[in-house]
């Protein structure tokens, strides 16, 4: 098997395009999960739309399963966590 960058815990990064070795199914990886076992799996989203124009079921896949293919999509840059900052009332001026 190829040696993958890590991404923290993880050799696949969100958004990356991805195939299944076993089946051929392709999509964007949308949500990874590491299971106490030590198993790592991710869960892909196809992209292309069904047939009534609804999405189509998501598939989780073990990691050894996948190979990242060329694309992805590229995910905006998110904020850093923290508490969100104490709510701030308007001076009122009718106490002034």
């Amino acid at each position: 098997m190829a040696t993958r960058k890590q991404t923290g815990p993880f050799a696949i990064a969100m958004g990356a395009k991805v195939k299944d070795k076993i089946t051929g199914f392709t999509g964007i990886v949308i949500a990874r999960t590491e299971w106490q076992s030590g198993c790592i799996r991710y869960t892909v989203q196809p992209q292309a739309l069904n047939k009534d124009g609804t999405v189509k079921e998501t598939v989780t896949f073990d990691e050894e399963q996948l190979a990242t293919v060329s694309g992805g999509v590229k995910l905006a840059a998110r904020p850093a966590g923290g508490p969100k900052p104490a709510a701030t009332r308007p001076r009122d001026p009718q106490r002034s």
